[in-house]
């Protein structure tokens, strides 16, 4: 089956039904029950993807070693910030990956 293209307005539309409690706590109670698992799936999939390779490498180095401590900080929060939106984008597709998957598995009656 291809893939549909979402509207803005669907796209908003689901968002928005995510801050109903009642839903976003069966979402979070999911997730927790598969946490353990998804959490080695994002390790493997920012690994394989090169996102923490030499050069991420690199940036800790400068921003451990940096002499300047407003320097330092303000390069350390950086990074921070950066692993952060970034593993938030890594395991957004891994989400999203694994609601396909479940709805193949279901469509297929397992």
């Amino acid at each position: 089956m291809p893939e549909r293209a979402f509207t803005d307005a669907e796209l908003n539309a689901a968002v928005e039904a995510l801050s109903d409690p009642e839903r976003f706590t069966a979402a979070t109670a999911l997730i927790q029950r598969a946490a353990p698992q998804l959490q080695k799936l994002l390790a493997i999939a920012l690994k394989e993807g090169g996102w923490f390779d030499d050069t991420h490498e690199h940036a800790v180095q400068v921003a451990a070693l940096t002499d300047d401590p407003e320097e330092r900080v303000a390069a350390v929060r950086t990074l921070m910030a950066e692993e952060a939106r970034l593993g938030m984008m890594v395991g957004v597709a891994v989400g999203y990956e694994l609601a396909r998957e479940l709805e193949t598995d279901n469509e297929g009656g397992t």
